[in-house]
């Protein structure tokens, strides 16, 4: 695959160019999102088989049912740290993607997921002083911490592409968004408003089912599983347009800021574009006055 042209971009550029990697490269970001939520949506399908029961299911002696229920939890508690893990290689695996391809290099969903091995500790640190951050704003007031959720957005990029600590990773994309923050406030609302839409979407066919049941129980039940399955599913749809327009972003901001267009350009040309000069011979008359 031919790498991607490096230039700034406008807001509606880098949101063409977001829609343009994703469709192109649809099935690889769907397999990479898809992977943490095939984890929720096994939790979804299990926790309403355990706690609502299947039509007909007799109810258990009080003693298992608790002993059932203590068991349930422990599985559900192992069950969401793995997707708790799941989602973090998950997004470092598609902002790798995004850098292999703008490196002119294929990018595949296993591909992706290597680079990530061993730097989910690092994504977590970003995480987690994202979120401290982010708690201290909205704890000062709402304004505040929504500025601060639009100075963050590129650190997981930074730490990864660039090998860099938590912290690091954290400065460096206050250094990038500084008078950007608008244009990451942007691309916040524009997924979030695909978000909603989407899963709107696909939750409308089980409000319908669950409006003609009739308060049939099981059916209230199996109608609104299947409402959960569909929120899922558009979160899958989703998920890539996020971390794609992040990815991107980070690359704009340091086109912008750092002039990393020539950077890369001068490292395709390599280190000595020059020939070498040829020694031996007859010293040539150019640079010297000729007799």
């Amino acid at each position: 695959m031919a790498a991607l042209d490096l230039r700034p971009l406008s807001l509606g550029e880098l949101l063409d160019r977001t829609f343009f990697l994703y469709r192109r490269n649809f099935l690889m970001f769907i397999g990479i999102a898809a992977i943490p939520y095939l984890f929720v949506l096994a939790i979804i399908f299990f926790s309403g088989l355990f706690f609502y029961g299947l039509p007909g299911h007799t109810a258990l002696p009080s003693s298992a049912q608790i002993a059932g229920m203590i068991v349930a939890g422990v599985l559900l508690f192992a069950a969401a740290i793995a997707v708790f893990v799941a989602f973090l290689y998950s997004a470092g695996a598609s902002v790798m993607a995004v850098s292999e391809i703008y490196a002119g290099r294929t990018a595949t969903i296993r591909g992706s997921f290597r680079l990530v091995r061993g730097k989910a500790g690092a994504i977590l640190g970003v995480m987690v002083l994202s979120g401290l951050i982010l708690m201290g704003g909205f704890l000062a007031l709402v304004i505040p911490g929504l500025y601060l959720l639009c100075r963050i957005p590129v650190a997981t990029a930074a730490t990864l592409i660039e090998d860099i600590s938590p912290a690091e990773a954290i400065r460096r994309s206050f250094d990038l968004t500084r008078d950007f923050a608008g244009r990451a406030a942007l691309i916040y609302l524009l997924a979030a408003a695909l978000t909603y839409g989407v899963g709107l979407l696909f939750q409308i066919p089980s409000f319908i089912l669950m409006a003609m049941s009739g308060g049939q129980s099981h059916l209230m039940v199996l109608w609104t599983i299947l409402g959960q399955v569909g929120n899922v599913l558009g979160g899958v749809l989703i998920a890539p347009v996020h971390t794609i327009a992040f990815a991107l972003f980070y690359y704009d901001l340091r086109v912008r800021k750092e002039a990393f267009d020539l950077q890369m350009m001068m490292q395709a040309i390599g280190p000595d574009p020059m020939p070498p000069p040829i020694t031996g011979g007859v010293p040539s008359a150019f640079g010297r006055d000729a007799s």
